[in-house]
């Protein structure tokens, strides 16, 4: 293609460490799978809970894809909102404890969708620096005055809310942030929105389903109510081990997101057996409080372990426990290594984190054991940490 450049860009891409490759996978989300034909441990899922290929969420999928078919065939204001896709908003409004729920695709399209609605030019959008990139996008496509403050630092943000002088203004933040798994001061952010007669968007991807009462999520732990947070953003990809996401909030911004978010109303919609399969796979994150359990017991073992070595961890408490290791090629090396011994840890490297922040980012999940843990720990070890006695 004339003018674009693109063999040069994929050069300079290589030349910079930050080609991406995919790998395959022959297997289901599992600690133990096949990866590019081997067998391999897994530590970068985001199945926390260990719900993908759980038996009673495929055999919702299959008997509804006897039922619906695969496809849903259009988008969901034309005739692609089905039986399945209806129950599960409404099943997911009474969990969340609000009012209206609304389906979207995938997590990027419904911080897209959700943000584009809401705000146009002249209204005021501030955001953590380190939020999703699907958050981050929405801002700089809404039009709105867009400002990121200093991660996770109120003075900053409130010294930038002073001086917004927009008639709308919009906060929005992860509530666990997807590449460090630290937490957002939700009471304080309510405090200051509130002062300064903000909105507030949570991004609950990477705790719904992990924290607060039958993993109901960071908004439900921190006991905040719809008034407090008017915007819930949450997947199903993740902790549910199944596809989508939804917005939850009160019905005129459920109305007011059917009738302008574009990455809703022209795109088409999750399949019905995806619907189906969430259904099922909500009730078992509800009653099985036993996961959440075993995955606070694995960050803990895993965390205490990493500083019983000298690991250097970053303060987690989720289940995203990343690794900063530093330059892109040091992290390249050790994640190499690491596969070689039979371990898959993703490294994660600009522009996803800032330069020179380049990282391991284990995840861990319900579905892991002690020995899986173990293995990682060992492995981590024998490349990166030595023991003190062959430091020497």
């Amino acid at each position: 293609m004339m003018n674009f450049e693109l063999e040069e860009r994929l050069v300079q891409r290589k030349a910079q460490q930050l080609y991406r490759h995919r790998v395959i996978l022959d297997s289901p989300q599992k600690p133990e799978a096949i990866v590019d034909g081997h067998p391999c441990l897994m530590f970068c899922s985001n199945d926390y809970l260990g719900l993908a290929d759980h038996p009673d969420i495929r055999a919702a999928f299959q008997k509804a894809s006897d039922v619906y078919g695969v496809g849903s065939g259009a988008s969901a204001l034309i005739n692609g909102h089905s039986r399945a896709h209806r129950q599960l908003e409404e099943e997911l409004a009474e969990y969340t404890g609000r009012p209206r729920v609304l389906l979207f695709s995938t997590g990027y399209m419904a911080n897209l969708g959700t943000i584009s609605a809401l705000l146009n030019p002249g209204d005021a959008l501030f955001q953590d620096r380190l939020n999703h990139a699907s958050l981050l996008d929405a801002g700089r496509l809404s039009g709105a005055r867009f400002q990121r403050y200093q991660h996770l630092d109120m003075e900053n943000l409130e010294q930038r809310l002073k001086k917004n002088k927009a008639r709308r203004t919009l906060v929005a933040t992860d509530g666990v942030f997807s590449m460090d798994g630290d937490k957002a001061p939700l009471k304080e952010l309510i405090t200051l929105t509130r002062q300064y007669q903000a909105g507030l968007m949570v991004d609950d991807a990477h705790a719904f389903g992990c924290v607060g009462k039958g993993g109901r999520g960071s908004l439900n732990e921190n006991g905040l109510s719809v008034d407090e947070v008017p915007i819930l953003m949450a997947t199903l990809g993740k902790a549910f081990g199944t596809a989508g996401a939804f917005v939850a909030g009160s019905e005129a911004l459920i109305e007011n997101l059917i009738q302008f978010a574009r990455s809703y109303i022209y795109t088409t919609a999750m399949p019905p057996a995806i619907a189906e399969a969430s259904r099922a796979s909500l009730k078992i994150v509800e009653r099985e409080d036993w996961r959440r359990d075993k995955l606070t017991a694995n960050i803990r073992y895993f965390r205490r372990n990493c500083e019983s070595l000298g690991i250097p961890l970053t303060a987690s408490e989720s289940a995203i426990q990343p690794i900063h290791v530093g330059s892109i090629e040091k992290v390249l090396r050790v994640s190499k290594q690491l596969l070689d011994l039979g371990v898959l840890v993703t490294p994660i490297r600009p522009p996803t984190v800032p330069a020179g922040s380049s990282r391991l980012r284990v995840t861990l999940s319900t579905a892991h054991t002690r020995e899986h843990i173990d293995r990682l720990i060992d492995a981590l070890q024998s490349i990166v940490w030595p023991k003190p006695e062959q430091a020497a």
